[in-house]
């Protein structure tokens, strides 16, 4: 690759909230946005973990509304962009604006990766706005390479200037980005930017983030000590220590990521971001990410394990959105068991 700077995305403060269950506070949300500020990221994501107006029942109830938690780090950001995320059925073009008004001028529209059609109202009002629009295709594992770039040249058609491959479930492994990347990389316009979204499940979210820079992807996410759903994403301080060995720019302050993970991120997870049972699970099953708190909730309250739930999942390929299916998908194991035992 030549020695182009590679632009740093994190998203502590929107993915890293299904670590909390949605819980940080306008306190926090400084605090670490103030980390971020200070190591030169380009862009602080800030939103519910399902983007905006994600607090509901079906998602999780935030403690603070995603335009307060946006407004508050805009009084602390110097340098960073502040950017968000919206789900087309969850958020409307009313909340990203909002959000613009908050402090937001990057926003990345996210669709699963067949429904990139979905996108166009919000992308092309986004545009409108002046903002950075990003095409955010979620579930990337699930379609061939070229029927994502298919979907990805559909939001580039509606105004996108970047395209992100999204690993929600974190089940893809090098070769799976390569592919994907080269079948963007050969539809997209020279100037259409590409990103990558790596979830650890397999513990390759640091391998394939690179891998996606090998075929030229301009943006990658990443959060502060991996925190995000699931295994969590890629994590900033090891990510741009990689960089560095391989002296690759990224105009980052690796000290202060190093920092800020250890001292103010991870005393806050509610549960250890990590590859364990579960979360490989995730990876293994091809599983939304965000699925697990919901799955272990439901794995306690019907005594069916947080595995086979999500293997289950996995099978039926259940997509974001569809969280209410597992209590379902728990009760038809646990009737399965009982007729079993008869």
């Amino acid at each position: 690759m030549n020695n182009k700077k590679i632009y740093i995305s994190d998203v502590t403060l929107r993915d890293g909230s299904h670590a909390v269950k949605h819980q940080y506070t306008q306190q926090q949300v400084q605090q670490i946005a103030s980390v971020l500020d200070k190591a030169h990221v380009d862009s602080i994501e800030i939103a519910h973990g399902d983007g905006l107006a994600g607090s509901s029942f079906n998602y999780g109830f935030s403690r603070c509304a995603d335009t307060e938690m946006i407004a508050a780090a805009a009084e602390v950001v110097t340098h960073s962009k502040i950017a968000t995320l919206l789900i087309p059925g969850v958020g409307t073009i009313h909340d990203l604006h909002a959000a613009y008004d908050a402090g937001a001028r990057v926003v990345r529209v996210a669709t699963h990766c067949t429904e990139a059609d979905i996108s166009r109202q919000h992308i092309e009002f986004a545009r409108n706005l002046g903002m950075d629009t990003v095409g955010f295709l979620m579930m990337s594992h699930m379609i061939a390479p070229q029927e994502l770039a298919e979907q990805a040249k559909k939001m580039e058609s509606y105004g996108a200037n970047c395209i992100y491959v999204v690993d929600s479930s974190g089940a893809m492994l090098m070769q799976d980005i390569r592919d994907r990347f080269r079948a963007l990389k050969a539809i997209l316009n020279s100037d259409t930017q590409t990103g990558m979204h790596a979830h650890n499940n397999l513990s390759v979210s640091i391998a394939n983030s690179l891998t996606a820079i090998e075929e030229g992807c301009d943006r990658v996410d990443t959060s502060l000590a991996g925190m995000g759903a699931g295994a969590g994403n890629t994590p900033t301080e090891v990510f741009i220590g990689c960089l560095e060995k391989q002296g690759w720019q990224h105009g980052c302050q690796l000290d202060t990521l190093i920092n800020g993970a250890d001292d103010v991120v991870r005393p806050l997870q509610h549960r250890p971001v990590r590859v364990d049972r579960e979360t490989l699970s995730l990876g293994l099953a091809g599983v939304y990410s965000s699925f697990l708190l919901h799955a272990e909730r439901a794995s306690q309250k019907y005594g069916i394990s947080t595995m086979d739930i999500l293997m289950e999942l996995g099978k039926r390929k259940m997509v974001g959105g569809q969280e209410d299916m597992i209590v379902d998908v728990a009760l038809d194991l646990k009737n399965a068991n009982t007729r079993q035992a008869q």
